[in-house]
């Protein structure tokens, strides 16, 4: 097909190609692009195409683009505002210094001081069992005991915030 044939093919079918994909997908902007790129695609095969056939092969070229959209479509997910409203995150309580301040006033006492000891201040678990007379072993789990429940505790606030 040479490049006079092909723009009268565009000529001839672009309307009724555009009725066949809008009919199928009812979606102005999408049809306009599946038009655009079935026209493309023919153009880069023209020379392989014979005009008499040009008709058929711009429908079938339509039609597999179609459905590849469609399909690609399914597999993206659209953001309206439900969707984004249930993702949202509240970030209407914006002082995390000071929910941290109350989870760590609730821990017990010897919890609170390792935390403090190790996460504040940045001893070592040997300066901590040092400082506190237990052992490092014990330190460990102190900290790690202090640190589930702070997480717990903090988890939790989201979800009531």
């Amino acid at each position: 097909m040479t490049a006079q044939q092909y723009n009268q093919c565009v000529d001839e079918h672009a309307d009724g190609v555009y009725r066949f994909i809008l009919k199928n997908i009812k979606d102005e902007d999408k049809a306009k692009d599946i038009v655009q790129d079935s026209f493309e695609k023919m153009w880069t095969k023209a020379g392989d195409i014979e005009f008499a056939k040009a008709k058929s092969y711009l429908f079938t070229t339509a039609y597999h683009t179609m459905i590849d959209a469609i399909r690609k479509d399914k597999k993206q997910t659209e953001l309206n505002e439900e969707a984004f409203n249930k993702h949202q995150v509240n970030n209407s309580y914006n002082d995390l210094k000071e929910v941290l301040n109350q989870a760590v006033s609730r821990l017990p006492e010897i919890q609170r001081h390792v935390i403090m000891l190790r996460d504040y201040e940045g001893y070592s678990y040997q300066e901590i069992g040092e400082i506190t007379k237990l052992n490092e072993s014990q330190v460990k789990v102190y900290i790690y005991r202090a640190r589930t429940y702070l997480k717990n505790y903090i988890g939790k606030l989201d979800m009531v915030v």
